[in-house]
Protein backbone atom coordinates (compact mmCIF):
# COMPACT_ATOMS: atom_id res chain seq x y z
CA UNK A 1 0.00 0.00 0.00
CA UNK A 2 2.83 2.09 0.79
CA UNK A 3 4.14 1.36 -2.55
CA UNK A 4 1.16 2.17 -4.54
CA UNK A 5 0.87 5.87 -2.36
CA UNK A 6 4.02 6.72 -3.50
CA UNK A 7 3.61 5.88 -7.05
CA UNK A 8 0.55 8.02 -6.97
CA UNK A 9 2.20 11.30 -5.27
CA UNK A 10 4.74 10.79 -8.41
CA UNK A 11 2.32 10.65 -10.66
CA UNK A 12 0.31 13.47 -9.31
CA UNK A 13 3.34 16.13 -9.62
CA UNK A 14 3.21 15.41 -13.80
CA UNK A 15 -0.61 15.82 -13.47
CA UNK A 16 -1.57 19.21 -16.02
CA UNK A 17 -4.76 19.27 -13.76
CA UNK A 18 -3.74 19.44 -10.34
CA UNK A 19 -2.07 22.35 -8.44
CA UNK A 20 0.33 21.30 -4.81
CA UNK A 21 0.42 24.50 -3.07
CA UNK A 22 0.73 26.29 -5.74
CA UNK A 23 2.08 30.19 -5.21
CA UNK A 24 0.79 33.03 -7.45
CA UNK A 25 -2.52 31.61 -8.45
CA UNK A 26 -4.96 34.17 -6.43
CA UNK A 27 -6.98 35.69 -9.26
CA UNK A 28 -5.16 33.84 -12.42
CA UNK A 29 -7.79 30.85 -12.21
CA UNK A 30 -8.88 31.92 -15.41
CA UNK A 31 -5.63 31.96 -16.99
CA UNK A 32 -5.49 28.01 -15.97
CA UNK A 33 -8.58 27.39 -17.48
CA UNK A 34 -8.43 29.57 -20.40
CA UNK A 35 -11.39 31.35 -19.90
CA UNK A 36 -13.83 33.49 -17.61
CA UNK A 37 -16.35 30.97 -16.39
CA UNK A 38 -17.51 30.63 -13.23
CA UNK A 39 -15.99 28.88 -10.80
CA UNK A 40 -17.09 26.05 -7.92
CA UNK A 41 -15.41 24.71 -5.17
CA UNK A 42 -15.88 21.29 -4.00
CA UNK A 43 -14.22 21.10 -0.17
CA UNK A 44 -12.56 18.02 1.05
CA UNK A 45 -13.57 16.90 -2.21
CA UNK A 46 -11.78 12.92 -1.91
CA UNK A 47 -11.63 11.59 -5.24
CA UNK A 48 -13.59 13.90 -6.60
CA UNK A 49 -17.10 12.92 -7.28
CA UNK A 50 -18.96 15.93 -7.14
CA UNK A 51 -16.39 18.05 -9.41
CA UNK A 52 -16.43 15.47 -11.55
CA UNK A 53 -20.25 15.30 -11.48
CA UNK A 54 -20.56 18.78 -11.89
CA UNK A 55 -17.98 19.31 -14.65
CA UNK A 56 -19.86 16.39 -17.01
CA UNK A 57 -23.09 18.31 -16.34
CA UNK A 58 -22.03 21.91 -16.91
CA UNK A 59 -19.44 22.41 -19.36
CA UNK A 60 -19.25 25.84 -19.41
CA UNK A 61 -18.32 26.29 -15.57
CA UNK A 62 -14.81 25.72 -14.22
CA UNK A 63 -14.78 22.95 -10.90
CA UNK A 64 -11.84 22.45 -8.45
CA UNK A 65 -11.67 19.46 -5.92
CA UNK A 66 -9.73 20.58 -2.91
CA UNK A 67 -7.73 18.40 -0.94
CA UNK A 68 -5.04 18.00 1.30
CA UNK A 69 -4.75 14.23 0.83
CA UNK A 70 -2.48 13.57 -2.75
CA UNK A 71 -3.78 9.54 -2.49
CA UNK A 72 -7.46 10.37 -2.73
CA UNK A 73 -7.09 13.64 -5.15
CA UNK A 74 -4.97 11.08 -7.59
CA UNK A 75 -8.13 9.24 -8.41
CA UNK A 76 -10.59 12.17 -9.64
CA UNK A 77 -7.49 13.80 -11.15
CA UNK A 78 -6.72 10.75 -13.48
CA UNK A 79 -10.56 10.21 -13.83
CA UNK A 80 -10.79 14.04 -15.22
CA UNK A 81 -7.71 13.24 -17.62
CA UNK A 82 -9.09 9.98 -19.26
CA UNK A 83 -12.44 11.76 -19.96
CA UNK A 84 -11.11 15.48 -20.59
CA UNK A 85 -13.07 17.17 -19.09
CA UNK A 86 -10.98 20.42 -18.93
CA UNK A 87 -13.07 22.24 -17.21
CA UNK A 88 -11.98 20.06 -13.69
CA UNK A 89 -8.80 20.50 -12.11
CA UNK A 90 -7.93 19.82 -8.21
CA UNK A 91 -5.87 21.94 -5.67
CA UNK A 92 -3.93 20.20 -3.09
CA UNK A 93 -4.18 22.54 0.31
CA UNK A 94 -5.45 22.92 3.25
CA UNK A 95 -8.99 24.23 3.70
CA UNK A 96 -8.39 26.82 6.12
CA UNK A 97 -6.03 28.20 3.61
CA UNK A 98 -8.36 28.82 0.77
CA UNK A 99 -8.10 32.68 0.81
CA UNK A 100 -4.26 32.36 -0.30
CA UNK A 101 -5.51 31.12 -3.85
CA UNK A 102 -8.75 32.60 -4.43
CA UNK A 103 -9.31 36.89 -4.50
CA UNK A 104 -12.63 37.91 -2.95
CA UNK A 105 -15.29 37.01 -5.94
CA UNK A 106 -13.25 34.95 -7.68
CA UNK A 107 -15.18 31.82 -6.56
CA UNK A 108 -19.01 31.77 -7.49
CA UNK A 109 -20.21 28.47 -5.38
CA UNK A 110 -19.11 26.09 -2.96
CA UNK A 111 -20.11 22.08 -2.75
CA UNK A 112 -19.69 20.89 1.00
CA UNK A 113 -20.10 16.79 0.17
CA UNK A 114 -19.82 14.21 3.19
CA UNK A 115 -17.42 16.02 4.91
CA UNK A 116 -16.15 14.48 8.68
CA UNK A 117 -19.38 15.41 10.61
CA UNK A 118 -16.26 16.24 13.56
CA UNK A 119 -19.40 14.78 15.97
CA UNK A 120 -17.51 15.54 19.40
CA UNK A 121 -18.16 18.84 21.08
CA UNK A 122 -14.19 19.93 21.52
CA UNK A 123 -14.32 19.04 17.48
CA UNK A 124 -17.12 21.55 16.69
CA UNK A 125 -14.77 24.63 15.00
CA UNK A 126 -13.45 21.42 12.57
CA UNK A 127 -16.87 21.04 10.63
CA UNK A 128 -16.73 22.76 7.59
CA UNK A 129 -20.26 24.68 8.09
CA UNK A 130 -19.00 26.53 11.46
CA UNK A 131 -18.85 30.30 11.67
CA UNK A 132 -14.56 30.14 11.47
CA UNK A 133 -14.97 28.82 7.82
CA UNK A 134 -18.18 30.98 6.98
CA UNK A 135 -15.62 33.76 7.38
CA UNK A 136 -13.27 32.14 5.36
CA UNK A 137 -16.00 31.42 2.44
CA UNK A 138 -17.24 35.09 3.05
CA UNK A 139 -13.78 36.24 1.57
CA UNK A 140 -13.51 34.28 -1.45
CA UNK A 141 -17.58 34.40 -2.47
CA UNK A 142 -19.41 37.01 -3.99
CA UNK A 143 -22.39 38.61 -1.95
CA UNK A 144 -25.02 36.00 -2.96
CA UNK A 145 -22.36 33.34 -3.57
CA UNK A 146 -24.01 29.87 -2.67
CA UNK A 147 -22.66 27.48 -0.04
CA UNK A 148 -24.57 23.68 -1.03
CA UNK A 149 -24.11 20.78 1.92
CA UNK A 150 -24.77 17.87 1.45
CA UNK A 151 -24.87 15.01 4.21
CA UNK A 152 -25.78 11.85 5.55
CA UNK A 153 -24.99 13.31 9.41
CA UNK A 154 -28.28 14.49 10.93
CA UNK A 155 -26.43 16.33 13.66
CA UNK A 156 -23.90 18.33 10.94
CA UNK A 157 -27.43 19.33 9.12
CA UNK A 158 -28.78 20.21 12.26
CA UNK A 159 -25.44 22.07 13.37
CA UNK A 160 -25.74 23.73 10.34
CA UNK A 161 -29.12 24.99 10.40
CA UNK A 162 -28.71 26.45 13.48
CA UNK A 163 -25.25 28.22 12.31
CA UNK A 164 -27.62 29.42 9.79
CA UNK A 165 -30.41 31.00 11.88
CA UNK A 166 -28.07 32.73 14.61
CA UNK A 167 -25.94 34.29 12.01
CA UNK A 168 -28.85 35.22 9.80
CA UNK A 169 -27.54 32.62 6.53
CA UNK A 170 -30.51 32.85 3.87
CA UNK A 171 -31.19 29.37 3.33
CA UNK A 172 -32.61 28.62 -0.23
CA UNK A 173 -33.19 24.98 0.25
CA UNK A 174 -33.61 22.68 2.69
CA UNK A 175 -33.94 19.07 2.08
CA UNK A 176 -34.61 16.63 4.50
CA UNK A 177 -34.37 13.56 3.02
CA UNK A 178 -33.10 13.95 -0.45
CA UNK A 179 -34.37 10.73 -2.05
CA UNK A 180 -37.90 10.43 -0.39
CA UNK A 181 -39.26 10.61 -3.57
CA UNK A 182 -37.71 10.36 -7.20
CA UNK A 183 -37.89 13.22 -7.87
CA UNK A 184 -34.22 14.08 -7.44
CA UNK A 185 -32.23 16.97 -9.26
CA UNK A 186 -29.49 16.15 -11.61
CA UNK A 187 -26.96 17.74 -9.04
CA UNK A 188 -28.10 15.64 -5.76
CA UNK A 189 -28.27 12.90 -8.19
CA UNK A 190 -24.37 12.48 -7.88
CA UNK A 191 -22.94 10.08 -5.33
CA UNK A 192 -20.04 10.45 -3.57
CA UNK A 193 -17.90 7.15 -2.34
CA UNK A 194 -18.48 8.04 1.52
CA UNK A 195 -22.84 8.32 0.24
CA UNK A 196 -22.48 5.11 -0.69
CA UNK A 197 -21.33 3.99 2.66
CA UNK A 198 -24.12 5.55 4.73
CA UNK A 199 -21.43 5.63 7.44
CA UNK A 200 -23.79 7.80 9.46
CA UNK A 201 -26.40 4.08 9.35
CA UNK A 202 -29.28 7.03 8.86
CA UNK A 203 -30.61 5.04 5.36
CA UNK A 204 -31.10 9.58 4.69
CA UNK A 205 -29.15 12.17 2.92
CA UNK A 206 -29.87 15.76 3.74
CA UNK A 207 -29.16 19.36 1.61
CA UNK A 208 -28.91 22.52 2.16
CA UNK A 209 -28.52 25.53 0.07
CA UNK A 210 -27.69 28.88 1.75
CA UNK A 211 -25.87 32.24 1.42
CA UNK A 212 -23.91 34.24 3.78
CA UNK A 213 -25.25 37.84 4.96
CA UNK A 214 -23.07 41.23 4.48
CA UNK A 215 -21.91 40.42 8.35
CA UNK A 216 -21.20 37.35 10.42
CA UNK A 217 -20.83 39.13 13.61
CA UNK A 218 -18.37 39.08 16.02
CA UNK A 219 -16.88 36.23 17.78
CA UNK A 220 -18.54 36.61 20.75
CA UNK A 221 -21.60 35.08 18.56
CA UNK A 222 -19.13 32.49 18.31
CA UNK A 223 -18.95 31.98 22.37
CA UNK A 224 -22.81 32.00 22.31
CA UNK A 225 -23.14 29.06 19.70
CA UNK A 226 -20.70 27.09 21.55
CA UNK A 227 -22.90 27.57 24.74
CA UNK A 228 -26.11 26.30 22.89
CA UNK A 229 -24.30 23.37 21.53
CA UNK A 230 -22.79 22.62 25.52
CA UNK A 231 -26.46 22.94 26.73
CA UNK A 232 -27.59 19.99 24.47
CA UNK A 233 -24.84 17.91 24.40
CA UNK A 234 -26.30 14.50 26.11
CA UNK A 235 -25.21 13.62 29.29
CA UNK A 236 -22.70 10.82 29.20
Amino acid sequence: MAQKKLQRFAELETFPNVLQFPENIAGNWKNRFANNHPITLELACGKGEYALGLGRLYPQRNFIGVDLKGNRLWVGARKALQEDLKNVAFLRTQIDQLNQYFPPGEVSEIWITFPDPQLRLSKAKKRLTHPKFLRLYQQILPPGGLIHLKTDSPDLYRFTKLVADMYHCPIHTDQDHVFADNNVSAELAIKTHYESLDIAGSNRVHYLCFSLPVSLGDREKDLLLKEKLIAHEPAD
